[in-house]
C-alpha cells in the first residue's frame, strides 16, 4: 500500500505544487487528510495517532514536503540549474551581518494574493538555514543533507 501510495496517490496531491500551493487552512487540512485516510490501510493499525504512523512508515506530512519543494526550488535559481534569475523572484540582503551568503530581503505586501506568493512565504525558512547547507554542489546532495537537517529540527 505504501508503494502505491507514494507511486500513484501522492504525485497527483504534490504536482507542480511550487505554482499552485494551498495557503488557506481548510484546503491544507483537506490535501492531508488523504494521506491520514490512506495511512491506517498501509500499516493495519487504527490505534496510532497520524504522527506515529508517519513515523512507522518513515514519511512526512504533505506540507512539510510542500515545503521541501520550495526550498529546493530556491535552491535550483539560486545555482542557476532552472536558468531562471534570482532577481526576478528575490532581493539579495546587502549586509553580511549573521547567516549565509544568499540571505533574501522580505519584501513588505499588503495585497493577500501576494501575501502567498512562493518568493514571499519561503524567505525566513530559507534565511534561516545554515550556511553549510547552501554550499553544496548540486541537488542531490542538498536534498540529502537537507533531509538530515529537518529530520535533527524535529519536522515531520
Amino acid at each position: 500500500m505504501l508503494k502505491l501510495h507514494q507511486s500513484l496517490v501522492r504525485p497527483k496531491l504534490e504536482y507542480c505544487v511550487q505554482a499552485w500551493r494551498p495557503y488557506l487552512r481548510k484546503d491544507i487540512d483537506l490535501l492531508e487528510k488523504v494521506q491520514k485516510t490512506a495511512t491506517p490501510l498501509m500499516i493495519g493499525d487504527r490505534g496510532l495517532s497520524y504522527s506515529e504512523r508517519l513515523k512507522r512508515l518513515n514519511i512526512t506530512t504533505l506540507e512539510t514536503r510542500r515545503l521541501r519543494g520550495d526550498l529546493i526550488q530556491v535552491f535550483k535559481i539560486f545555482k542557476g540549474i532552472n536558468n531562471i534569475q534570482h532577481s526576478d523572484f528575490f532581493t539579495m540582503v546587502s549586509t553580511e551581518l549573521r547567516g549565509h551568503e544568499l540571505k533574501v530581503y522580505e519584501p513588505q505586501v499588503h495585497l493577500d494574493i501576494c501575501k502567498h506568493f512562493f518568493s514571499i512565504t519561503i524567505v525566513d525558512v530559507w534565511n534561516g538555514l545554515p550556511a553549510a547547507l547552501l554550499r553544496c554542489n548540486n541537488v542531490e546532495n542538498f536534498k540529502r543533507k537537507f533531509d538530515w537537517h529537518f529530520k535533527n529540527r524535529g519536522y515531520k
